[in-house]
């Protein structure tokens, strides 16, 4: 039986993404069938798997070879000499970088279905020369309309803005861009299983302004976006107060936050979901997946990383590829 390939990668190895990439990969079997491919320095796989006291038994992964399930191996160079954990290191961000931009080139070829990546720091990126402000911006170079959602059992939220500062993502709520960020939105959905979605749109100020009296973005931006998106059959509505909108998504299985920037959205995210969100790229010609977690440098090496947003986040990369999104 043909199962779809999915890259994973093992984020920065000063970090616990080869711990919970290892610890999630060792369950195989009671995820999806698919060919898992782990990209990474086979030197981190194999210290990781002795700290844990397991064995993956990769094998090695030739993508010309028919897809079949297991757990698979795919070389990539890895920092000289063994990754001090909890240290933010140029050499670990050029290795973390090295495995992502591996599983994204065979995804791009169409020899991957999905790639799921463990955590990365940005700092150490930066410090091995690659300013990108993580997975979904080093994606956005090949597709500049990746979006980043994020997805749990209860609540899903997309942002209009990212891993920009607040000043700048609050200039960028404006007509113009909203509209056209709902319309890539409710394209890229239209290929995510369990749709239809409808989307709600987060309010910029206190109790989205107040028609006017506490700020103008939701009366001459935000609003005017959400009904041009309606009267072209967009399910969007709002713009709804901030700190109310996701009690209004919460548990509804169609319904989607448009948060207006980063915190807006994760701060509320996280507190419900945070050891099993997953955060999403859509977009995309293939599925794009991580945990919604950080590095956490702080108890790397530790072996006591819950692994269950990795394993969710690997989950979800398997679904969505067996529906092309």
């Amino acid at each position: 039986m043909t199962v779809p390939r999915i890259g994973v990668t093992p984020g920065d190895p000063g970090g616990v993404g080869p711990e919970i990439v290892v610890k999630t990969l060792a369950r195989a079997s009671a995820l999806p069938p698919a060919a898992y491919v782990l990209f990474a320095d086979p030197r981190i796989v194999d210290a990781e798997e002795k700290r844990l006291g397991i064995r993956l038994g990769a094998r090695a992964w030739r993508p010309e070879i028919p897809s079949e399930a297991g757990v698979f191996l795919a070389s990539v160079p890895g920092p000289a000499g063994s990754p001090a954990p909890g240290r933010v290191s140029a050499e670990n961000g050029e290795s973390s970088f090295l495995a992502f931009e591996a599983a994204v080139t065979e995804a791009r070829g169409g020899r991957l279905e999905a790639v799921a990546a463990a955590p990365i720091s940005k700092a150490a990126w930066a410090l091995a020369g690659h300013p990108f402000r993580g997975h979904t911006d080093y994606l956005a170079r090949f597709y500049p309309g990746a979006i980043m959602t994020f997805w749990s059992e209860r609540l899903k939220v997309a942002l209009l803005s990212h891993h920009r500062p607040l000043r700048e993502a609050v200039e960028a709520v404006r007509k113009d861009p909203l509209l056209a960020f709902f319309r890539s939105l409710h394209k890229a959905l239209d290929k995510v299983p369990g749709g239809p979605f409808r989307l709600l749109a987060a309010g910029l100020n206190p109790h989205a302004g107040e028609e006017g009296g506490l700020g103008r973005e939701e009366e001459e931006e935000i609003r005017p976006a959400v009904d041009a998106a309606a009267a072209e059959g967009i399910p969007v509505s709002g713009p709804f107060p901030p700190d109310t909108v996701f009690l209004k998504a919460m548990g509804k299985k169609d319904a989607i936050v448009v948060a207006l920037y980063h915190d807006q959205g994760l701060i509320a995210f996280k507190l419900e979901a945070f050891a099993t969100g997953v955060n999403a790229t859509l977009g995309l010609p293939f599925a794009r997946t991580s945990p919604d977690h950080g590095t956490a440098f702080d108890i790397a090496g530790k072996g006591v990383a819950d692994a269950r947003s990795m394993e969710e986040a690997i989950r979800l990369a398997a679904v969505f590829s067996a529906t092309g999104s």
